[in-house]
């Protein structure tokens, strides 16, 4: 769908106005997608980033600091979402013995399973919607990347 028919306007300052606009209208599309099966797997887009963050360093232990840098959604409430995930079961929290201020977090069994089904769902749910072939994809990579180099 093209953006003007998407957003119901065609008045943008010039084309980089109109790509900052589209790309912000296509993150909230795509998430929506993703939020949709991830909520049908009892876990929100930020919880499941989390427990992807944790997989990729299990069965290391991390300080929720080292999370939240990692984070696609810098504002997020980190030590809220691993509540949230600890109640679940998918998460442990344990004290440092090195720091006894740092408390860290890994994945427990049940968590590696959730996030293993929820990858599968969101890999399905991914390559369902995107429509460009993955020489367009690595394409829009290097775009994206370009917009963000002055960060």
């Amino acid at each position: 769908m093209k953006l003007e028919d998407a957003i119901k306007s065609t008045r943008f300052a010039d084309e980089r106005h109109k790509a900052m606009i589209n790309l912000m209208y296509t993150a909230y599309w795509a998430k929506s997608h993703v939020s949709t099966v991830l909520k049908d797997n009892g876990l929100t887009a930020e919880q499941f980033n989390v427990l992807r963050i944790l997989k990729g360093k299990h069965p290391e232990p991390m300080c929720v600091r080292d999370i939240a840098s990692r984070m696609i959604e810098k504002s997020s409430n980190v030590p809220r979402i691993i509540d949230r995930l600890v109640e679940k079961k998918l998460a442990k929290r344990t004290v440092s013995k090195e720091d006894k201020r740092e408390t860290l977090i890994t994945l427990t069994d049940k968590g590696m399973q959730q996030t293993i089904t929820a990858t599968t769902l969101t890999d399905e749910i991914t390559n369902s919607i995107i429509g460009v072939t993955n020489e367009e994809a690595a394409q829009l990579n290097e775009l994206l990347e370009k917009i963000r180099q002055k960060d």
